[in-house]
């Protein structure tokens, strides 16, 4: 029974032959060999390495668990007789093996040829990268129950036991110390999914209340659509709340090249308007792309809100950069603030058009539409116009 589901979910990832991991190892190896021909050579601290290797798993791994693709599959396995330790070990395997291949194993091919590792480290980094997959499965566990509610207690002890290892990574330097921390680690994680419910991983998805929307011949119904999904997707408002944390201290890294005798304030607009969750609302909701296109002038009712929805976010985000850069540098004039209005605008327009023309089909899980390549175009096409911009400035 366990080999059985542990095939099930293999092949929803991987395909019927599993022909994707061939696909995805080839990129991973091409990806590596290239940037090792190119002989660039940046200095990490293997401790810097085990954090961003397991922070960055853990995050891909929670998205991908988060996915509501992942859920209906289980929909469908939840009909058979099942143990739930066995379906959650062969649940939490197929989907770690992917998110590792996928994700984790690109961003190895590119630290690892930038750098010169000995073998240990690499073998440090492969066990973080495990130990974090089992360490968010055994949190979302935790944190999500049948009834779909947590504890406070259960919250505090999750972010202590997050910021526990974060803090050990940055600060073991003991290889010895270290692969103790990565073994027991892994083994609470496990003990902790040995205990858990394998209900607890269905996101029930058909209850999703955002997709019971009425269309309406006011573009104010779609505005309430849009709020409402951002409210049952939590984790967009943690993107737009991190863009704009970012906003607030990207005027001290870009300062620098104002001294430089280059205008560095549009590039911080470009920058900002890499908001990937709310740019691919059709290409990440199916059926609202077919509701959407078979009813009469969608065109506009849906685009031209979703383009202003767009644009507030943006100039959100802006506004936010422009008074940091105030505060910090100073010298904001009325022609930086129609730049940053131009550049969100613009941004927002190309952003809808893209996903209106050529929304991403294909994928498996959300994470995957999350990092598709296709979300870069615009942001950067706004780099390549603040280069411009800054040169006639």
């Amino acid at each position: 029974m366990k080999r059985m589901m542990f095939k099930a979910f293999g092949k929803k990832l991987f395909g019927t032959n599993y022909e994707r991991m061939a696909r995805v190892l080839m990129a991973v190896l091409i990806v590596f060999l290239g940037l090792k021909a190119a002989e660039w050579e940046v200095r990490i601290a293997p401790s810097v390495l085990y954090f961003m290797t397991s922070s960055f798993t853990a995050g891909v791994m929670w998205q991908a668990l988060s996915s509501k693709d992942t859920a209906e599959t289980m929909q469908n396995l939840f009909m058979l007789p099942f143990a739930g330790r066995d379906f959650i070990f062969s649940y939490v395997a197929s989907l770690g093996i992917y998110v590792f291949l996928t994700k984790t194993a690109m961003l190895l091919a590119v630290v690892l040829a930038l750098g010169e590792w000995r073998a240990w480290e690499i073998l440090g980094s492969i066990c973080c990268a495990a130990s974090a997959i089992l360490m968010a499965a055994a949190i979302r566990s935790v944190l999500h129950h049948k009834d779909g509610k947590s504890n406070a207690w259960a919250v505090c002890a999750c972010c202590f036991w997050t910021a526990a290892v974060a803090g050990m990574l940055l600060l073991m330097w003991n290889v010895s110390c270290f692969i103790a921390l990565v073994l027991v680690n892994g083994v609470i994680a496990v003990l902790v999914l040995r205990r858990a419910d394998a209900y607890s991983f269905y996101e029930h998805a058909c209850q999703n209340k955002t997709r019971c929307w009425i269309w309406h011949d006011r573009r104010m119904y779609v505005w309430r659509y849009l709020l409402r999904y951002l409210g049952a997707h939590k984790n967009y408002v943690v993107n737009m709340a991190v863009m704009w944390g970012v906003a607030c201290v990207l005027p001290s890294f870009l300062g620098a090249l104002e001294g430089e005798g280059m205008a560095a304030q549009p590039v911080g607009f470009a920058v900002l308007s890499m908001n990937t969750p709310i740019c691919i609302l059709l290409s990440c909701d199916p059926d609202l792309e077919q509701a959407v296109r078979v009813l009469p002038h969608q065109g506009r009712l849906f685009c031209v809100p979703y383009v202003l929805f767009l644009f507030l976010w943006n100039g959100i985000a802006d506004v936010l950069y422009l008074c940091s850069w105030q505060i910090q540098l100073g010298g904001i004039t009325g022609w930086t603030v129609l730049s940053a209005a131009c550049f969100a605008l613009l941004s927002a327009v190309l952003s809808v058009l893209l996903e209106w023309f050529y929304p991403v089909r294909g994928w498996k899980i959300e994470s995957d539409l999350w990092h598709h390549p296709r979300k870069y175009l615009v942001p950067a096409g706004m780099l390549l116009l603040a280069g411009a911009v800054g040169i006639l400035y």
